[in-house]
């Protein structure tokens, strides 16, 4: 699976390669930020998230590879109980 991930980060260098200068930098600087949250925050057993990731990431590869994309984003939402109440 750490292969997977290796690879998944590297496909993502490569494709900024056809970006603008100023869309690369901020690009890499995106995919860099992601991988290195996601190896402090995700728990190396939870092989269930990780795939999920990885899915996530390869769609995400996929789109930048897209001659119309020119950055990728992220959205993280969280919920605490009293945005959330349980009735």
């Amino acid at each position: 699976m750490q292969k997977q991930v290796l690879s998944l980060c590297r496909g993502f260098l490569r494709a900024t390669r056809s970006k603008s200068p100023e869309d690369r930098r901020e690009i890499e600087s995106f995919v860099s930020a992601e991988f290195r949250r996601n190896s402090k925050q995700v728990d190396r057993k939870n092989f269930i998230y990780i795939e999920h990731l990885l899915r996530r990431g390869k769609k995400q590869l996929e789109q930048l590879n897209s001659p119309d994309t020119v950055g990728l984003s992220s959205m993280n939402v969280t919920f605490s109980e009293t945005e959330n109440p349980k009735n």
